[in-house]
């Protein structure tokens, strides 16, 4: 059974609305991110900034940031290796 025109317009319509609803948290989310990082009190032209989020996001896609498996546990003191040695 086809549907006709106007229901597919109308569901475009929703989903272009949510599509817009999800673009807006993933950038309050990121942008979140940038400022705890300090990047918003930096002089940063936008490209620059571009080109860097798109040398991480190419880093994530190739996996460079996933945890290596361990069978070590890890405590909730701070990094492993540290013991508080002085």
């Amino acid at each position: 059974m086809k549907k006709p025109s106007s229901k597919i317009r109308e569901e475009i319509t929703r989903l272009q609305e949510q599509l817009k609803q999800a673009e807006s948290r993933d950038a309050e989310r990121i942008g979140r991110i940038a400022l705890k990082t300090g990047l918003g009190d930096m002089e940063i032209e936008e490209s620059q900034l571009q080109t860097a989020f798109e040398e991480l996001a190419a880093r994530f896609r190739k996996g460079a940031f996933q945890n290596p498996k361990s069978t070590a546990p890890v405590s909730a003191g701070g990094p492993s290796g540290q013991r508080g040695e002085g």
